[in-house]
């Protein structure tokens, strides 16, 4: 372990001890949980600023909070930060056979289908697991859709090809219209949440990522409203400087 890693878990340790700081003394796995959830979105914004400054920081915010809740984990006697890192290197090893063992693979995409097998043989009850098991529940809702199809399409359910994909993007927007010509305000809320989760359908089908490509266009909205604010600032200084 290095010194880097072992002076934050000692630091963590010093801020938890009697005589450290009475706020982190305090926290919890549930009022810690929100802090981790903030850190990775801003790991998020800082990789779609493309600021390498800002991800090292960020990242270093999330390790914080990684190490902070092994270390409530490791206080209840129940597992540690050196259990955590021995944990996932043993899962990457196991879900990697084609770099650290016999299995040879002739894409990524059979590297995916892999590890799709293996994940299911690790659960105890394979035979009964569901091909949606695992996915977290609090996902956000985009995140989750592009999730859930995912995973569905490795059993065959759903749309199959990207032609099949707009198919049921089409229909659905059929039966949008349809409602929205009836005025029924709640199938209209229905058709739009079909709608939706039909074109992040769509766009798993063709490479993307619907949640990215909805915060992509969000930062280009924004962008676009803060060029207004300035023109419209620029309208008022000059009306200002006309008075």
């Amino acid at each position: 372990m290095s010194l880097a890693v072992k002076a934050l878990l000692d630091l963590v340790e010093r801020l938890r001890s009697p005589g450290g700081c009475p706020w982190d003394a305090k926290q919890t796995d549930s009022t810690i949980k929100q802090y981790l959830l903030e850190e990775a979105y801003e790991v998020l914004d800082a990789i779609e600023k493309s600021s390498p400054s800002d991800v090292c920081e960020e990242l270093g915010d999330l390790l914080f909070h990684i190490i902070f809740l092994a270390r409530l984990a490791s206080e209840r006697q129940e597992f540690d930060f050196v259990d955590v890192v021995e944990n996932i290197t043993r899962k990457m090893i196991r879900r990697h056979p084609h770099v650290f063992g016999e299995t040879r693979v002739n894409n990524a995409e059979e590297v995916v289908e892999n590890w799709a097998v293996i994940k299911k043989r690790e659960k105890v009850n394979a035979v009964d697991a569901s091909a949606l098991d695992g996915i977290p529940q609090d996902l956000p809702a985009l995140m989750k859709t592009h999730r859930l199809g995912e995973r569905a399409s490795r059993i065959g359910f759903g749309c199959n090809n990207t032609a099949s994909s707009w198919n049921e993007v089409a229909e659905k927007f059929s039966g949008l219209a349809a409602a929205v010509a009836d005025g029924d305000r709640v199938f209209v809320g229905q058709k739009i949440g079909e709608v939706l989760f039909c074109l992040a359908g769509l766009s798993r089908k063709w490479g993307h990522n619907s949640e990215h490509l909805l915060r992509v266009q969000n930062r280009r909205f924004s962008d676009q409203v803060a060029e207004h604010e300035k023109g419209l600032n620029r309208i008022e200084n000059d009306l200002k400087s006309q008075k």
